[in-house]
């Protein structure tokens, strides 16, 4: 049994996923539902779990980013810890957590529900199956490659009581700045995040220009929390153009690489996950830059 519980949307509902997913500490919720009766049913469920002390994970954007970018936060289950904490029991405290892939599965799909302006993801359990079965065999066959890498970081606690001493009212919104603040500016910073932004801002380069690129981008982002594999910035760029090159989202040719246009929004994607670290004349189209980043501060990695 997990001792941990999380809410997430009504596309993971499809067998045998949700069992997983359950089995794991989570709760659907219909977010898209205005029945009062059920919001209630909800708010209740979540102020217990905050005054049983039980530990909650939250994803304070409320949904699955299509452009990869940060979101503006959503307010409501982070509004109903806040009115379930008692301040003369025990303290609610806050860990910012920040992930970050050189490959998101599903980012096709993501992309596909921007340009459609549609948020409803159809969940087609034969399509997963296949997939499956597809790696499986490529396992089998010895031709399996790895998917690039994935970080985590852990930021600076944040403890309830300390942020609303002095302050009156609802401090729901305040609050929400602080943890996406602190969130934000502990986004692991990947080889593919890098390569695809270097190449969407400069176009075609050769490879000695794509890793000159990338140590000026390093030195430019002094304060993030830069994933450099075997701390050798020659293999984090070998590492990142395989992927690209694998996916097809880039094509080399006469000794440059160049992003396919048709490929883009993938690249972008990816670049917008860190776009808020980079300087502001990255030149880096879409993304998200409402966010600053703090200071580096105490912050614990994992990366694999």
């Amino acid at each position: 049994r997990s001792a941990l519980s999380y809410a997430v949307g009504e596309w993971a509902r499809v067998w045998p996923l949700s069992r997983l997913i359950r089995a794991m500490g989570a709760y659907f919720i219909r977010r898209r539902s205005r029945n009062d009766l059920y919001r209630k049913v909800l708010a209740a469920y979540v102020r217990l779990a905050t005054r049983g002390g039980s530990t909650q994970a939250m994803f304070p954007e409320g949904g699955l980013s299509l452009d990869g970018a940060l979101a503006q936060p959503r307010l409501g289950l982070l509004k109903y810890i806040v009115e379930g904490y008692d301040p003369d029991r025990r303290d609610v405290v806050f860990v910012p957590v920040a992930l970050n892939y050189d490959r998101v599965l599903e980012d096709k799909i993501l992309t596909s529900a921007a340009k459609a302006g549609d948020r409803r993801f159809k969940a087609r359990i034969g399509l997963v199956a296949l997939r499956l079965l597809r790696q499986l065999w490529l396992w089998m066959t010895g031709r399996y490659r790895r998917a690039g890498y994935a970080a985590v970081n852990f930021g600076r606690p944040l403890s309830l009581a300390g942020f609303g001493a002095g302050r009156e009212g609802d401090i729901t919104k305040p609050l929400a700045r602080e943890l996406m603040s602190r969130i934000s500016g502990i986004v692991p910073v990947l080889p593919v995040p890098m390569i695809s932004a270097i190449l969407l801002r400069h176009g075609p380069l050769s490879r000695a220009a794509i890793e000159h690129r990338l140590e000026d981008l390093v030195a430019a982002m002094p304060l993030a929390h830069v994933h450099i594999p075997r701390a050798n910035l020659s293999y984090a760029a070998e590492a990142g153009l395989t992927q690209l090159l694998r996916r097809g989202l880039v094509t080399e040719a006469g000794g440059r690489v160049a992003p396919l246009a048709d490929r883009q929004d993938l690249l972008e994607f990816y670049a917008n996950s860190i776009r808020h670290l980079m300087p502001e004349d990255s030149g880096l189209p879409g993304g998200n830059s409402d966010f600053s980043a703090p200071a580096k501060g105490n912050a614990a990695s994992a990366g694999s």
